[in-house]
């Protein structure tokens, strides 16, 4: 039988930059696709390949989700994003043969081999104004508590909790042999949220079958929220750019003074994250300078396992440690991090004096005129999200001769600021401006930089007036018999709150149903 092994790579950002790819879904395409791979970007020098389907995000199985939720998990993963990947035929073929491709290791028997052993759960609930979203229910002559009333939607669905799991612990906690009522006390006791460790029917069997113990250390961690980072570093003429140090108070030990460009900030080192692991290796017993001293060994390349506060307070409170994702995360296979790819010889670069630097740090101010093909670009963005950009800029079409180019982000329409607009906002913009629209634009290139020196883009950067600086594109004599069609065809278009799921690219002209989002 055949088996599926996805590709694990780690991609890491730094401050006003993407991870060099878009994450779309398409109609009649199955999955979370990667499209739009940035030349000499993070996701195409890790491996990332176009057509890509991404399974899992810092360890959550995300095929099942919906668009908007991946991207949320991705944008929550902060500057350093662990993503698990597999490519367009196998995943095709996996879903044609009805392949579980929730299951972590990806590996249905072959060749004799044993499948990878079932693992319970570890499920944290945060409470909401309706409470944890679950009953808790004993079964005549079955030992523990099991959950019931686990509605989908609700905080204990979407925390991975299921009707008929059996409760073995709370916070951390063995409560298989407490009563009803002092199980309902320990959930109090911890406030508004609670790490549950639970195991499914399927999954009891097999461990009671085999008397074997259970506890947290068979427990897998894709359901949590929040995970522990993987930071891999390179390190430079100055070191690797940070301090370590034992805070008072505070068992561990913490990164501080994280310098600014330093192989450690680059690779999403932050300041206050807890080094759990160097190289692999659990530090959290260890003494100040023996970490010290595994930091040394690594030579020029040091990989760290970190937590943040928050992250940190999570684990602490069920108990576990965050090696626990570490070991679900080792044995897949990893192609070269981002910042093992900063380490190859960089192309040589023709030399560019400061003014041209300048020159091509400037937005563009695109004027157009509708014309019966309308104004001949898709305007794409996620509903309920902010930012858009240009795509499908129609040759010799009314934008293509205004200056715009596809992947343009989009900064003013009409005059009006729209980087903090949402979809539908801008889609308001464009269809008060009824045959004449003016948009300031800029290459994603030029817009990451500027934001990254903290420059507000407006027309000013221009340089000269905005009107020796504006590229226009004259529209021809319109036809009025058909001014009704015409408006219709470029008025960007807002789907229905009910189909969320697929968010159609808005356009002058028709649309293929999908949903972009740059990451």
């Amino acid at each position: 039988m055949t088996t599926y092994k996805p590709r694990v790579i780690s991609l890491t950002k730094t401050t006003g930059q993407t991870f060099g790819f878009y994450l779309r879904v398409e109609q009649n395409e199955e999955g979370h696709l990667i499209r739009c791979l940035e030349m000499g970007g993070p996701a195409e020098l890790a491996g990332m390949k176009d057509g890509d389907r991404i399974l899992r995000v810092n360890g959550t199985f995300v095929d099942g989700l919906s668009h908007s939720e991946v991207v949320e998990l991705v944008r929550n993963g902060g500057a350093s994003v662990t993503f698990h990947i597999l490519d367009e035929s196998s995943y095709k073929q996996a879903k044609s043969l009805g392949v579980n491709l929730s299951d972590p290791q990806l590996t249905p028997v072959a060749n004799g081999a044993t499948k990878e052993p079932p693992k319970l759960k570890l499920c944290y609930l945060v409470k909401s104004t309706m409470g944890f979203g679950f009953s808790l229910r004993s079964v005549r002559g079955e030992p523990g508590l099991f959950m019931t009333q686990v509605d989908s939607g609700k905080t204990a669905y979407n925390a991975g909790v299921r009707n008929e799991d059996r409760l073995l612990e709370v916070n951390g906690e063995n409560v298989e042999n407490c009563t009803h009522d002092e199980v309902v006390e320990k959930i109090k006791l911890g406030g508004k949220s609670v790490m549950l460790l639970l195991v499914d029917k399927e999954t009891d069997r097999f461990y009671r079958n085999k008397k074997n113990k259970t506890g947290s250390w068979l427990a897998t961690v894709k359901f949590l929220p929040l995970q522990p980072r993987f930071i891999n570093m390179i390190k430079e003429s100055n070191g690797y750019g940070f301090m370590l140090r034992q805070e008072p108070g505070q068992k561990g030990h913490f990164i501080r003074e994280v310098d600014k460009g330093s192989p450690a900030e680059k690779a999403g080192l932050r300041e206050m994250d807890r080094v759990v692991a160097v190289n692999g290796t659990d530090v959290d017993n260890c003494s100040h300078e023996q970490v010290v001293d595994w930091i040394r060994l690594c030579d020029n390349t040091c990989s760290f396992l970190v937590v943040d506060k928050d992250t940190d307070q999570m684990y602490k409170q069920g108990k576990v440690s965050p090696m626990l994702f570490w070991e679900e995360m080792k044995d897949s296979n990893s192609p070269p991090s981002y910042t093992e790819a900063l380490s190859l010889p960089a192309p040589a670069k023709t030399s560019m004096t400061v003014r041209d630097r300048m020159e091509e740090l400037r937005p563009k101010l695109c004027r157009m005129e509708k014309t019966s093909a309308g104004f001949g670009f898709h305007l794409n963005g996620i509903e309920g999200v902010l930012g858009q950009y240009i795509t499908e800029v129609v040759k010799g079409g009314a934008a293509d001769r205004a200056g715009l180019e596809n992947d343009d982000v989009v900064i003013e329409v009409n005059g009006e600021n729209v980087e903090q607009s949402i979809h539908a906002e801008v889609v308001e913009i464009i269809r008060r401006s009824s045959d004449t629209l003016e948009m300031l634009v800029a290459r994603q290139d030029v817009y990451k930089q500027l934001k990254a020196t903290g420059v507000k883009t407006t027309p000013l950067l221009l340089g000269e007036t905005s009107k020796e600086k504006t590229q226009t594109a004259e529209a021809p004599e319109p036809n009025r018999k058909k001014e009704q069609q015409q408006e219709e065809e470029a008025r960007p278009e807002t789907p229905p709150q009910q189909e969320r799921q697929r968010t159609p690219s808005v356009s002058s002209s028709s649309s293929e149903d999908g949903i972009d989002e740059r990451l």
